[in-house]
């Protein structure tokens, strides 16, 4: 199947404006679920953040003013042909469309030391899978600068077992969990090496709330590191109270026998995530 690279553009100009004006129906049912309505300060937040979902939905504004880093996790059909563009410099070209169509915030630099502004927010961090069929999977996870310098990776040994991951989990959200403005998602990856694990984690994010993972055994984990982060009583905001943290989602990969890398990928309560086939 041929695809225009110019569809490729247009659909991710678009996308990047629905992704920074839309918060997901999965993160505002959960959020809902948490208010009590006992008019305490985390509740107030709790509805503060869903009115603030409201109007940037309804007025089209941005959720937030970070619109973050654009990262784009891409799979593509063994039958997919690309006329034009290649698909990293279309992506690229939707990204400087969109976040200027929709006055998003432009927030890469151009070097880590220099500190030059690209001015359209681009190049986006852009991951593919290539898998059986004809089509092109596009999925967009916008992240903050916050939440991401919440993030952590840490080369444990296979004698730290599951008990250190626990902790090194648990001190991080201690250490950073109160600047990614929570109630925050944790995306956590288990295994690979130094260089895989990282994606791993950022690829948790991806999951929607309420989904299990499909290994029983880490979903069990996964709802123990969610009952253990609450129980911080860091709070939405980082003001106390609950929930610190509406879902924990595990990513493993096969490691080396003396290896156990772990990474941390922290996701504010503004989750914004879309996907669209091609």
């Amino acid at each position: 199947m041929k695809i225009n690279s110019e569809e490729i553009i247009n659909k991710v100009c678009e996308l990047c404006g629905e992704v920074n004006f839309n918060l997901p129906q999965d993160v505002i049912d959960c959020i809902s679920s948490h208010i009590k309505n006992d008019n305490s300060i985390s509740d107030n937040i709790l509805k503060e953040i869903l009115e603030n979902a409201k109007i940037a939905r309804e007025k089209k504004i941005a959720l937030c003013q970070d619109t973050g880093t654009a990262n784009f996790f891409v799979k593509i059909g063994k039958g997919v042909e690309i006329v034009g563009d290649d698909i990293v410099t279309a992506i690229n070209k939707g990204v400087s469309q969109g976040y200027t169509k929709y006055y998003l915030r432009k927030s890469i630099v151009s070097d880590p030391l220099n500190r030059i502004n690209t001015k359209d927010n681009t190049p986006a961090n852009i991951y593919f899978d290539f898998v059986d069929g004809d089509k092109i999977e596009i999925t967009i996870l916008t992240k903050g600068g916050g939440s991401e310098n919440a993030s952590f990776l840490k080369m444990l040994t296979p004698l730290d077992g599951w008990q250190g991951i626990k902790n090194f989990v648990i001190e991080s959200m201690k250490l950073k969990g109160s600047n990614a403005c929570p109630p925050v998602i944790v995306g956590l990856g288990i295994g690979g090496d130094f260089a895989s694990v990282g994606l791993l984690a950022k690829k948790a994010l991806l999951r929607t709330i309420g989904s299990k993972n499909i290994k029983q055994d880490y979903n069990d984990k996964e709802q123990e590191l969610l009952g253990e982060i609450n129980k911080l009583n860091i709070g939405p905001m980082g003001l106390g109270g609950n929930p610190t943290a509406l879902a924990v989602f595990i990513e493993t990969k096969p490691c080396h026998i003396a290896s156990m890398p772990v990474a941390i990928n922290v996701q504010c309560h503004s989750c914004r995530r879309k996907t669209i086939t091609l």
